[in-house]
């Protein structure tokens, strides 16, 4: 049976990754370990380590992405949250027959695979699902 091993990464949707930094990392103390361009995503995304998980802080690169339409319609804020698990494919399956509503997974390079729960199915969070190595 497929399992969650741990919370990944918690993404905040931010206006500008600078200002936000003296935030997170200078006031809170977290390492700064990356920025980085997401072209995929059409988004710059700073990477803080918080023990077992990260901090995305997540800056839209145009005005027509999801992630530029979520920061104009909701403000900044916690995007979504997300589980590495050990079984992505059976874990997606195991949510369907729960009668969850998915956005289909799309890979990603580096081994990596993801998928999105609908927020209606989780009680308003957008929820992304992670297996690495995949």
């Amino acid at each position: 049976m497929p399992k969650v091993n741990g919370v990944d990464h918690v993404a905040i949707i931010v206006q500008d990754i600078e200002t936000s930094l003296k935030f997170w990392r200078d006031a809170l103390g977290l390492p700064l370990a990356e920025i980085r361009n997401v072209p995929a995503e059409a988004a710059q995304v700073a990477f803080l380590p918080a023990g077992n998980a990260d901090l995305e802080l997540v800056k839209p690169e145009t005005t027509d992405s999801g992630i530029a339409r979520f920061l104009a319609k909701h403000g900044p804020g916690i995007h979504h949250v997300c589980l590495q698990v050990d079984d992505l494919p059976g874990m997606l399956e195991r949510l369907r027959r729960h009668g969850a509503r998915l956005i289909e997974p799309q890979p990603e390079g580096g081994g990596k695979a993801y998928a999105f729960v609908h927020p209606e199915s989780t009680g308003g969070v957008l929820l992304e699902l992670y297996q690495s190595g995949a």
